[in-house]
């Protein structure tokens, strides 16, 4: 798709190989102010006030500009806090202050059953109150205050004032360990206190976040940022710093057993969840909190599930060794990127709510939350990058949206269990600049005859009018988004489309921040089902979804690749939320699995974009040690499905149902 302007305010420098995305795929090597923004007059634009930070604290500008860029990207977020209640450029964390703030977004209850096999009894879990716990680097922006004497509401608000209150703390930690301290210093000589900025408590973990941070000095930098400001941070070639420094933090590396399955340039620990039996030991029936399997061996795994955790990292990973609770593979942490594993791959995690899903996926959990903490750092974008391309390739799983997916692109497994779905990571989670770190960034395949699209608005200017951030009917701040809202006519004024997932009575799905009826994300392809002037419509649930898509501000790519449409003679098919065998295939003494329909329907006519043939499968585990019939054995049968994009979440149709032909928008319109 030819553009009339630049893909969007930063256009990143990008590598396809593994190597390179160490730190250059996420690297702006070019920069083109969007409409109306101005770099500023002297001594206000933002460029300015990193430069008058760092000569007041004895800072080297390209230090200060290097360790911000690695927490925020030089974005102010509208004075939101972070996934780990970090503020502004320099990520000044006041989790404390964040935790008395009304928070109406958490998506985690009573509703959904994590492990989603109907086999068994329904396993409810309730999450806990989320309390910050007492952590120096969850309340940095105490210690800013002090140091600059500016108030904590202005380091929370002014990007100024946050700007000099990272450049003072990073001051701070200079001297404190006895570092050469000025603004024309050696930047090589401040490693130790860029590892201490993490507020890592290992050493691994510190060095991780230095490395990158003077990857990003080598490299160089230059953005407009989320509030249309053009940073820029010259590239220091050759530029090796002094590892030394970080000695004199006296950390610790933590151990890398052979269960852990991470680059060996992350930073991983590993804290196993527990296979263990419940109650008082004797009910093989009960236990936690996961299932072993054996794979890639014994089943393929096809999915890669991007979750946010509802909660700060080191109260996570407790959750994840609690026999009581829920499974996954990986914890992220916010203000580094340090990662925990909980599972080794091979085994079953129970955490997406759907067991055909579980059974072939791998779980990641990033610390935050999908609505009050609105945006993720990227130390944390950078590292969950890393380890998705390591697993893809480890796995064969292709990096697309149709294999990584969001938890809240997972379909329910029955009608009963549809509205119960979780929707994390969010709307605010940043999809487009994840691929472009993973080396798969949107591109254009096709043109307007192809028949395909695939979402990929400009982040930073699609500012979705969301409510019930904090409270019910309350507008959230305003924000960058990766969705698309779709209406029912081409016309901003017209009403959502509606999801009977959701809302059952038929009425139009909303703008609560929960609501994903009316949603398309970055990265999802969909059949084109219409145009009129700057409007496109795709099929979605049914029903002709449009979203606005002008030429000087597209909000998609052209794309090309398949779809699947009811047979012949067919006037619709259903639609399913798992894939498993036929009848037939379940051997004697093993419980057959029930092909249930979803309440949607694929209609003759409509199209929907073609993901992978899968094979029908179950996964039989219901006992702790295996002894019931079947128990740890893949059953399969004849029935192939074909994944589609459906609406927000990927469903299923049997391959016997349908047509599957190359999109065109030559084939017949409804």
């Amino acid at each position: 798709m030819r553009r009339s302007r630049p893909r969007r305010p930063s256009l990143t420098a990008r590598s396809t190989t593994l190597a390179g995305l160490t730190v250059l795929a996420a690297l702006a090597s070019v920069a083109v102010l969007p409409s109306g923004a101005t770099p500023g007059p002297d001594g206000d634009d933002r460029q300015h006030q990193y430069e008058a930070a760092a000569e007041e604290y004895g800072v080297p500008e390209s230090v200060l500009l290097g360790v911000s860029y690695l927490q925020s990207r030089w974005d102010v977020n509208g004075g939101s806090p972070s996934t780990s209640g970090g503020f502004g450029p320099m990520h000044l964390t006041d989790a404390q202050y964040v935790a008395g703030l009304p928070a109406g977004g958490h998506h985690h209850g009573t509703d959904e059953d994590p492990r989603g096999d109907d086999a068994r009894d329904t396993l409810t879990v309730t999450h806990p109150d989320v309390e910050p716990p007492d952590e120096e680097s969850l309340q940095t922006l105490d210690a800013a205050a002090t140091l600059t004497g500016a108030a904590e509401a202005e380091l929370r608000s002014d990007p100024a004032a946050n700007i000099r209150g990272g450049a003072a703390l990073l001051a701070r930690y200079q001297r404190d360990l006895g570092a050469p301290l000025g603004s024309d210093t050696d930047p090589a000589d401040w490693y130790g206190a860029v590892a201490r900025y993490s507020g890592a408590d290992t050493a691994d973990a510190a060095r991780f976040f230095a490395d990158e941070v003077y990857a990003t000095i080598r490299a160089g930098a230059e953005r407009v940022t989320d509030d249309g400001q053009l940073v820029t941070l010259a590239a220091h070639r050759g530029l090796e710093p002094d590892r030394a420094w970080i000695e004199a933090l006296g950390l610790d590396d933590t151990e890398r057993p052979d269960e852990i399955e991470c680059p060996r340039a992350l930073s991983c620990e590993w804290l196993p969840a527990p296979y263990e039996l419940r109650g008082d030991g004797t009910n093989v029936n009960s236990y936690g909190n996961h299932d072993l399997g054996n794979r890639p061996e014994q089943q393929k795994i096809e999915y890669i599930i991007i979750h946010d955790a509802e909660g700060y990292f080191g109260p996570t990973t407790e959750l994840a060794q609690d026999k009581n609770w829920v499974s996954w593979h990986y914890t992220l942490r916010s203000s580094d990127g340090h990662i925990a594993q909980h599972l080794e791959s091979k085994n079953v995690g129970w955490h997406a709510g759907n067991w055909f899903v579980n059974a072939k996926s791998i779980g990641l959990e990033h610390e935050g939350f999908a609505a009050q903490g609105t945006w993720y750092t990227e130390a944390m974008y950078r590292t969950s990058a890393k380890l998705v391309r390591h697993l893809a390739e480890k796995f064969d799983i292709p990096i697309d949206r149709e294999h990584i997916i969001g938890h809240d692109n997972i379909p329910g497994i029955t009608p009963a269990y549809v509205a119960g779905m979780h929707w994390d990571p969010g709307p605010y989670w940043d999809w487009s600049h994840y691929f472009d770190l993973l080396g798969a960034p949107a591109r254009s395949t096709g043109t307007p005859r192809t028949g395909l699209v695939t979402i990929d608005p400009d982040f930073a200017a699609n500012r979705p009018a969301f409510t019930g951030c904090e409270e019910r009917g309350v507008p959230c701040p305003e924000r960058g988004s990766s969705a698309v809202i779709l209406h029912s006519e081409p016309s901003h004024d017209a009403p959502l489309v509606t999801d009977i997932g959701l809302h059952p009575d038929g009425s139009p799905s909303t703008m609560h921040i929960s609501d994903h009826g009316a949603r398309a994300s970055a990265g999802q392809t969909y059949a084109i089902a219409d145009h009129d002037g700057d409007w496109t419509a795709i099929w979605y649930l049914g029903q002709k979804a449009w979203f606005y898509n002008p030429s000087d501000a597209p909000a998609a790519v052209w794309s090309r690749g398949l779809v699947v449409t009811p047979k012949e003679g067919l006037d619709s098919v259903p639609v399913y939320g798992r894939a498993y065998p036929e009848p037939a295939a379940f051997p004697d003494g093993v419980p057959v699995q029930p092909i249930v329909p979803l309440q949607y329907e694929l209609s003759a006519g409509e199209r929907y974009a073609a993901g992978p043939t899968l094979q029908g499968e179950y996964y039989r585990a219901t006992t702790y040690d295996g002894s019931s019939p079947g128990d740890w054995t893949v059953i399969r049968g004849d029935m192939e499905y074909i994944q589609i994009q459906f609406g927000h979440r990927v469903m299923f149709v049997d391959a016997d149902d349908v047509d599957v032909f190359p999109a065109s928008r030559n084939a017949p319109q409804p």
